[in-house]
Formats: structure tokens, C-alpha cells, sequence
């Protein structure tokens, strides 16, 4: 006789199916069913000290281990709470999966007064999320499941937000197998559409390949490509897919304006996995040139994508590992242009030379935790300017997945809780949070989530006296600086305080060696650094 459980056993069962080992959350009134299953599942809970964490944390779990991040919240507050880390991995393509409670059946909208009532709570996460389901009954649920992480697996990876009523959540469920996601075999791209891009790829002069994070798969196949004497320009979610010592590495131009020069000089542009947006280029265009002129290619799994921003004469809709090496089987053999390997060193000079003026004090942090960490050191960011200033341009990178940074959201309080993410992830790599004070006190708090688990997670956070960069643009305007110069609390006491140890480092060139002793902790280590 099959047994009877609760709808909470379905949700379990379900992503036990699916192959989940980690979620991150916090319990609630409203999803205690959920957590009378979990200790039995195998799956490990990490609790968060605030839902936004546990969202930061399941994004930056995803970006360092290619699977789905999950975070569990109660209803109302407890997924509204999550929104902005929905919104941040909407932004920057990352999967992750939110699961919370919903209003009874019947009575979304009803507004009767139930505890943590939202309006129209489904619609709410619909707005940020790729989607948001909700089921009506617990039978739904094994075959949602796995209907999400297809979905993840196969289209363009964007959060999914799952709604199960408080009522489904804690009524009766006869329990059945739960059944893991299909995964069809996808289909080999246009012939004529591959062998298009290769002829326009082997007749340019001037070739230039632009990468999005949507190619952090692709690494082989870009490396491939630059083998070519191609230049790679990627943009910040890219950095990292292309090895940036290789000779034809430009790095993550971002905000340079002689990156975005490399790319308008180029007849032959190939976009791979970028929208190629705003935050994408800080300002800059990337001009779609006259008929004739160039020649642009975009290679997207999103359809949506191909002619945004910048106009595809030659899209091909496809994962870009497959795409790219079908286009790669198709080059070989062929005449290709007279294409010099020293167009990229004049690009990388250009860009270098921009970027020294205004250096700032960012470029010797970055230089002295390079020169100390391993070199496949995972650096969850923040919206701080050591990022975006710093890491971003002077911290070379040899692999994708390394950088974790808010790129579209631009939110502040990510990077720490992003790197307990990668650190449950992947607990054996290195792992730090570099974050500037400002940041730092968005998500605090999380240091005690590190602190429980005892992670060995170096926490640099550099303070340059409050909101920088919002300083810096009152001033660009004439406004007089306001609410942007913060109290400088003693930080390293905070810490210890938390029951993490908490050190201050004098100069920049001291972060190095003070980082690579926290990697051998036996609990996480703030480490002050004043700018």
C-alpha cells in the first residue's frame, strides 16, 4: 500500500530527484513541511540569517558549480525578502530555483488577513523571475520539478520561482516516484547557417570575438578560435572563458572606451552569449556599421537575443559550445584571411594604457592577492569599486566561473554571501569575498552563516570611507556630497564579535599573505583594509 505523506515530502523527493545536494533558506511558519522531510533526504540545509543571503548564496553556489542553486523561504516576507538576489540572477542568466509557500487555493487576492498575505504573491515573483509556477495540488508537484530543471538545463538559464499553497504544502500526498528531468539531445544547427558564419569568419582581415557569460561553457572552443590569431574581447560575466595571459586575449573591456573601439574596428564581429548591453559596456556602443562595412555574427541560445543592442546579419540560435564547434569543423580545411597576432597586442596596449589612468588604489590589492592565492581563486564581488575598478581589469583570470560579481543588478551585499554559495559548492577551492565597506554592511550579518559552517573564507573588505562611486557622481553633477560618507565602525572587532577572527591589514601589498593564511583558518577572517 503506498504510503501517505504531505505535499512537503513531494518538494523534497522531487529535488532529491533532480540531483540537488544544497539548498539555502530559513524556515517559516508556512514551510515547516518542508523541513520535516529534508533530514532524511540527504540534502544539506544552510541557513541564511536573512532570505536575500540565502538568494545570494544559491546564485553564487550555481555560477561555481554549473548546477541549479535552490534556496527554500517561507511565504510573504520570506520570498519578498529574496526578490533583489531573483532579480540579480535574472540579470546575469544564472539558475537558480526559489521554492516558498503561496496563500491557500482559492484565495490569491482575497485579502482576508492571512498571515504574510502578498496581494498576488505568484505575480510578484513572476516580475523578476523567468517565471513563477504554482501548483494546485501535490500530485503537480514531482513533474513541475523536473519540468523546471529541464527548462534550466535546456533555454536560457533565468531563476524560477515554484508556489505551492499553504494548503497542498500540508495536505495529504501518496507518495510515487519522482521522476528526474529529460534531456533531449538538441539538434545540430543550419548547415548553410554554419557554413555562412565560416566563410565570413575565413574572409575577414579584421576578425574580432566579443563573449558573454552565455559562453562560460565554451571555453575550449574560444581558446580554439583565438588558436586562430583572433582577438577575444569578453565582457565582464566572460571573464575568465579565454585564458587572459593568451596572446590574443584582450581581457574584459567593459567600461573602456579602447575596447569598445576594438570591437568597432573589427569587419567581422562574432557575439557569443552577450546581449551586449549597458552593463555590458558602461556606456559605450558598439556601432552596427554601414552594408558591406562588417559583417556581424551572434550565436545566443536565447532567440530574443540575436538582434539587440546590435543588429545580427548571421544569427545562429544554439548552445554555444555546439554551435561554436560546428563552425570550428567547418573553418578547418578553409583559406582564412591574413590575420595578425599583433592587432591584439595594440588593442591590449590601448586598453592597458586607459585603464592606468586611473588606476586608483585598486590595481596593488588586486596585484598583491593574485601574487598570494591560487590561481583558480574564486572572487565573489560586490557593486564596490575594487570590483568593478579593481578586480575586473587587473586580476587576470585563466578560467570562467572565477569571477562572481552583480554585473546587470548592480546590487551591493552579493559578494558574501555569493561566496558561501561557491564555498558549499565547491568546499576544497579557494574562495574569498572582496567588497568595499559600503557593500559589506548590506549582508554582514552573513559572516555568522560563514561562522557556523566554519568556512576557512578569507572577507576582504577595503573601505573607502562609504558610497564612493555615488560620491564621485555627486560631485561630477555639483551636488554637494550627502548620506554617502558613512561611520567607520572598528570592522575586525565586529567580526570577532560574530566569532570569526577579524584582522586589519596596513598596506595593500599585506593582503596577499594575510589572505592566504585565512585559506588555511578554521573559520572565516574579516580583513580590514582602509584606502
Amino acid at each position: 500500500m503506498a504510503e501517505q505523506v504531505t505535499g512537503g515530502a513531494a518538494v523534497i523527493e522531487a529535488l532529491v530527484a533532480q540531483g540537488v545536494r544544497d539548498v539555502f533558506g530559513i524556515p517559516g511558519t508556512h514551510n515547516l513541511e518542508l523541513y520535516r522531510y529534508l533530514p532524511q533526504s540527504g540534502i544539506r540545509h544552510v541557513v541564511t540569517r536573512h532570505e536575500q543571503g540565502a538568494g545570494y548564496a544559491a546564485d553564487g553556489y550555481a555560477r561555481v558549480s554549473g548546477r541549479p542553486g535552490v534556496l527554500i523561504t517561507t511565504s510573504g516576507p520570506g520570498i519578498t525578502n529574496a526578490i533583489t538576489a531573483l532579480a540579480t540572477s535574472y540579470a546575469d542568466s544564472v539558475p537558480t530555483v526559489a521554492i516558498s509557500p503561496g496563500v491557500p487555493r482559492g484565495k490569491v487576492g482575497a485579502d482576508y488577513g492571512w498571515l504574510h498575505e502578498v496581494k498576488n504573491q505568484q505575480s510578484a515573483l513572476d516580475a523578476v523571475c523567468g517565471r513563477s509556477v504554482r501548483v494546485e495540488s501535490a500530485d503537480e508537484i514531482p513533474d513541475v520539478i523536473a519540468d523546471i530543471f529541464e527548462h534550466l538545463a535546456t533555454s536560457r538559464p533565468r531563476p524560477v520561482h515554484l508556489e505551492v499553497p499553504v494548503d497542498v504544502l500540508e495536505g495529504d500526498w501518496v507518495r510515487r516516484p519522482c521522476p528526474p528531468a529529460s534531456f533531449a539531445r538538441p539538434a545540430r544547427s543550419d548547415p548553410s547557417a554554419v557554413q555562412a558564419v565560416a566563410a565570413a569568419i575565413a574572409a575577414a582581415q579584421r576578425p574580432l570575438v566579443l563573449v558573454g557569460g552565455g559562453a562560460r561553457g565554451a571555453s575550449a572552443q574560444i581558446r580554439a578560435l583565438a588558436e586562430l590569431a583572433i582577438p577575444v574581447l569578453t565582457t565582464v560575466n566572460g571573464k575568465g572563458i579565454l585564458d587572459e595571459t593568451h596572446p590574443a586575449a584582450l581581457g574584459a573591456g567593459a567600461r573602456l572606451a579602447a575596447a569598445h573601439q576594438a570591437a568597432n574596428d573589427a569587419d567581422v564581429l562574432i557575439i557569443v552569449g552577450s546581449e551586449v548591453g549597458d552593463s555590458d559596456l558602461w556606456g559605450g556602443v558598439i556601432t552596427p556599421g554601414r552594408p558591406g562595412e562588417r559583417t556581424v555574427i551572434r550565436i545566443d541560445l536565447d532567440p530574443a537575443q540575436m538582434h539587440k543592442n546590435v543588429r545580427a546579419d548571421l544569427p545562429i540560435i544554439g548552445d554555444a559550445t555546439r554551435v561554436l564547434s560546428e563552425v570550428l569543423e567547418a573553418l578547418n580545411g578553409k583559406a582564412i584571411g591574413q590575420w595578425s597576432p599583433e592587432r591584439a597586442a595594440g588593442h591590449r596596449n590601448a586598453m592597458a594604457t586607459e585603464s592606468a589612468a586611473d588606476a586608483g588604489p585598486w590595481v596593488d590589492i588586486q596585484r598583491s592577492l593574485a601574487a598570494a592565492l591560487p590561481p583558480d581563486t574564486v572572487v565573489a564581488g560586490d557593486s564596490s569599486q575594487v570590483t568593478y575598478y579593481g578586480t575586473v581589469h587587473y586580476w587576470p583570470f585563466t578560467s570562467a566561473n572565477r569571477l562572481l560579481y552583480p554585473t546587470g543588478y548592480a546590487t551591493l551585499g552579493y559578494g558574501l554571501p555569493a561566496a558561501i554559495g561557491a564555498k558549499v559548492a565547491d568546499p576544497d577551492r579557494a574562495v574569498i569575498a572582496l567588497v568595499g565597506d559600503g557593500a559589506a554592511m548590506f549582508s554582514i550579518q552573513e559572516l555568522i552563516t560563514a561562522t557556523e559552517l566554519r568556512l576557512a573564507l578569507p572577507v576582504i573588505i577595503v573601505d573607502n570611507g562609504g558610497y564612493g562611486e555615488i560620491r564621485e557622481q555627486m560631485l561630477d553633477r555639483g551636488i554637494a556630497p550627502q548620506a554617502v560618507d558613512l561611520y567607520r565602525p572598528d570592522i575586525p572587532a565586529l567580526a570577532r564579535a560574530i566569532g570569526a577572527h577579524g584582522v586589519q591589514a596596513s598596506t595593500a601589498g599585506q593582503l596577499g599573505s594575510l589572505a592566504a593564511q585565512a585559506l588555511r583558518a578554521d573559520r572565516p577572517t574579516v580583513i580590514y583594509h582602509r584606502v
